[in-house]
């Protein structure tokens, strides 16, 4: 074991969690190794509700507008809900991180599952406040057992990547192989300590296979923040789980409502979306089927189109590879019944300085899957399952990582990259050697490495910088917006998704809306209005699990066998599953909301991040604004491997006859069709913005802003000049 060196212990008061809270939280600054403990005031629970909530309000006050990501000042936030640590409704183990992030300059939220937001609070804290900068690597112990915090300095032989780090702090703070589940890491990696794209991994210790796994916080770069503040890792350990640590208002509620969906899961999940099976990899077919599985750079959505074979990277083949010994205990917060944490165990690594080790791989979730593989051009189930794991353990998002890899590959391909411009690498589509080269090259530092590291936005401004592309182009396929590389999903036929990803607080990510299905498939929303309508409810819906401390999935990957007696619109909903949210948050902290207002709980975070972001510089207009391939074909070859498709939109959108379709040239109807979907991308902002409440500007108005209580004066300020 380490030489431990305490920097600095601080001693407090045991407290009681009361209906969710413990009405307090802690900050901790590193540049002083000093610790404050802040109360949780009524306005916080009754405006911010928990979780990014109180993430995203602690950051307010502790910045400024031009705080940068790498100042001593900016935080990180780690806040777990009301709700977060129940053990009687699945899925209510999650935290939410905000933070100012290295990629996008603005505020960014990142969920996570794992054990360490929940075990944060049962040890007698809502949140936690990281600010400052240690003058050396440290590790921060929260022991609820023995109500103390303690800042140590890390030892140098310690290792920094999650795998054996976590590994290593879990050994030294448990009694004994017992004890293990009762200790929960947060850490980073490598990666994080030389690339903007650091994440954060959140341990759970599984007793079944006798060691520690991980969820990650992956979007943003907040792991680049966490290293960069010198924190190697947090610790927190309690004395066990107990049945009603929350000490809830009404538990036999909670219970009622948990064994129904239990029952649920056990008597559907096989015959919908198989998560006990599969997890969120379940789609990799699903979304090459409906033309939505990202590849070669959101170029297509389809395998099929560069003649790969999807079979390579079906479904069943990840659930060949995964243990499904113990399928229905594979869950990452006690009492989970969705159990969709697949891993992989005794994966042989093939490359990198742990060539030849046999590890767990967590996962590979559906995204993980669709963006180191199918849009790299890879289809190779063991390449993913290689790349999924040093990205988990160096500490990459594996979505962002996907997307900025896809990026070098087209600009390869073109010849904005060469040999030259990349240290060798040859970055062509489907070059699994080159892909994961490049990974260990972002984490060492090294070569290519540190261009890739910076994200898609960054590289994109390098490349135009050193002339090796024209601007248009490279803005046209660079796949972000707001400096968020986006996540796994082709928009280009759903105008609703699109708006779902572009018009995101942080970013494109799909935990905001995933309209697709409703949009495309299954046309529920045809109007502007009916898009403007969903673009309203669902971020506000999806912000709420965020609020307290749930996970989006039980909501609705698995739904009630007569879900489909409502009307298609309001099926999409789940109207039960909401209802059961409602009882659930009820009946934990002794309020009495209806559907209604758990809608204005999330109006009221929703808006105050996007004035957060107003206030740093960023959330207007011009910032909704999507790179073109999220919306149409940029090249040629994309619009001939859809040309039936594109030439029947032209007759049927801008009313060309046939005989004129035929009469131009490719390049001809490509310009229609930017002229089309871009003015209609522009008519679905002022739909959504209207729905919500915000000028033509994309600014909240202080009417809306009135009407669902979020009239902060500090609010007020930001938004009157801009009226």
């Amino acid at each position: 074991m380490s030489t431990v060196t305490t920097i600095a212990r601080w001693e407090y008061q045991p407290g009681q969690i009361d209906k969710g809270y413990n009405n307090r939280t802690l900050h901790i600054d590193l540049s002083t190794s000093s610790f404050t403990e802040k109360p949780v005031t009524q306005l916080m629970k009754d405006k911010f509700i928990g979780g990014k909530g109180f993430g995203l309000y602690l950051l307010w006050h502790a910045t400024k507008p031009r705080t940068k990501w790498n100042d001593p000042e900016n935080e990180i936030v780690i806040s777990p809900g009301p709700c977060a640590g129940i053990t009687q409704y699945s899925g209510a183990g999650k935290s939410l991180l905000v933070s100012i992030s290295p990629q996008t300059d603005s505020v960014m939220d990142s969920n996570v599952g794992g054990y360490f937001g929940p075990y944060m609070k049962f040890a007698g804290f809502d949140a936690l406040e990281l600010q400052g900068k240690a003058k050396e690597d440290v590790i921060i112990i929260i022991d609820g057992p023995k109500h103390t915090v303690t800042i140590e300095k890390a030892s140098p032989d310690l290792p920094h990547d999650s795998h054996l780090l976590a590994e290593h702090l879990t050994e030294q703070f448990a009694k004994d192989e017992k004890d293990k589940i009762n200790v929960a890491v947060v850490s980073s990696g490598s990666a994080a300590e030389h690339a903007w794209i650091g994440m954060l991994n959140f341990s759970f210790y599984d007793p079944r296979r006798k060691a520690v796994r991980f969820k990650q916080a992956g979007r943003g770069g907040l792991g680049t923040v966490f290293r960069d503040k010198r924190v190697l890792a947090l610790v927190c350990k309690i004395d066990g789980i107990k049945p009603n640590l929350n000490n809830v208002a009404d538990l036999k509620k909670i219970i009622e409502r948990g064994q129904r969906f239990t029952k649920e899961i056990k008597e559907l999940d096989d015959k919908q979306c198989e998560m006990r099976d599969k997890g969120t990899a379940h789609l990799m077919e699903i979304m090459d089927a409906y033309d939505l599985l990202p590849t070669c750079n959101f170029q297509f959505g389809r395998g099929a189109d560069i003649g790969a074979d999807i079979n390579k990277i079906h479904s069943n083949v990840l659930k060949s590879l995964f243990n499904l010994k113990w399928r229905d205990l594979d869950g990452c917060w006690f009492g989970c019944a969705m159990s969709c944490c697949k891993a992989v165990d005794g994966f042989e690594l093939k490359t990198g300085p742990y060539k030849g080790q046999k590890v767990i791989v967590d996962g590979p979730e559906y995204e993980t899957a669709a963006g180191l593989g199918s849009n790299c051009g890879i289809y190779d189930p063991y390449h993913i399952l290689e790349a999924n794991f040093y990205c988990d353990t160096y500490g990459i998002c594996t979505i962002t990582m996907g997307t900025v890899t896809a990026f070098a590959m087209e600009c390869f391909e073109k010849g904005i990259l060469n040999l030259e411009r990349t240290g060798g690498l040859e970055l062509r589509f489907g070059n699994s050697a080159a892909a994961l080269e490049l990974i260990h090259q972002v984490a060492r530092g090294e070569g290519f490495g540190k261009i890739a590291g910076h994200g898609v936005r960054w590289m994109k401004n390098y490349f135009i910088e050193q002339g090796w592309g024209d601007p248009q182009f490279l803005n046209d396929i660079a796949m972000e917006n707001k400096g968020l590389e986006y996540s796994q999903y082709m928009s280009k036929e759903s105008l609703a998704q699109q708006g779902g990803y572009a018009m995101t607080n942080k970013g494109p990510q799909h935990d905001e809306a995933w309209l697709i299905f409703m949009d495309m498939v299954n046309n529920q929303i045809p109007s502007f209005e009916d898009k403007a309508e969903a673009l309203y409810y669902f971020p506000k819906f999806r912000t709420w699990f965020g609020l307290c401390g749930f996970c989006k999935l039980p909501w609705n990957d698995v739904e009630p066998a007569d879900n489909s007696k409502y009307a298609p619109q309001e099926a999409a909903k789940v109207p039960e599953h909401v209802d059961n949210y409602v009882t659930v948050f009820n009946a934990v902290t002794g309020k009495n909301i209806d559907k209604d207002e758990l809608i204005r709980q999330s109006a009221r975070v929703y808006n105050f991040q996007r004035v957060f972001n107003i206030r740093r510089g960023y959330g207007t207009r011009t910032h909704d604004a999507q790179p073109y391939r999220a919306c149409g074909p940029v090249t040629k070859r994309e619009y001939e491997s859809r040309q039936e498709r594109y030439d029947k939109q032209l007759v049927e959108w801008l009313g060309l006859t046939p005989q004129q379709v035929t009469q131009m040239s490719t390049e001809e109807k490509m310009a229609a069709h930017r002229k089309y979907r871009t003015e209609r991308y522009e008519k679905l902002l002022d739909a959504v913005y209207q729905r919500r409440g915000w000028n033509k500007n994309g600014v909240p108005t202080i009417a809306w802003l009135k009407e669902i209580g979020m009239d902060l004066p500090e609010v007020i300020e930001v938004v009157k000049p801009l009226q």
